[in-house]
């Protein structure tokens, strides 16, 4: 067995305020849209500052950021009464197992990925 070390963030995750943020954003039109000389210059990841603008413009366009839809699990569902299919086109099937449970894959699914699954469920059930 091989030793295994783990590596943990050296300093606490920094939090940025409105003001901070917008004057990073106008440095970045200042240098005339060059996200990566700001980023550098700064140390931090261009992404941040990818999404800090896109959430601006869509913030400015008046469009609200994309919610969560809870999902749960009904209790005492029955696992023999038939669930609806949802028909679609390309050879998708469905796989019903004894315990109730569905798997639905489509044509172009691979077969060796597939065969992990279904061992893995047997192995569940």
């Amino acid at each position: 067995m091989s030793n295994v070390t783990i590596l943990k963030r050296a300093e606490p995750r920094r939090t940025w305020s409105g003001e901070e943020k917008a004057a990073l954003l106008a440095e970045i039109d200042a240098e005339g849209g060059k996200v990566r000389l700001v980023a550098r210059r700064h140390r931090i990841s261009e992404s941040l500052l990818y999404n800090w603008r896109s959430a601006g413009k869509a913030e400015a366009a008046g469009l609200a950021p994309p919610a969560f839809i809870p999902l749960g699990v009904v209790s005492g569902a029955n696992p023999a009464k038939p669930v609806p299919r949802r028909h679609s086109s390309g050879g998708a099937i469905e796989i019903a197992l004894p315990d109730g449970a569905r798997i639905n894959v489509g044509a172009g699914v691979n077969e060796a990925a597939l065969a992990r699954v279904l061992r893995a469920m047997k192995a569940v059930t």
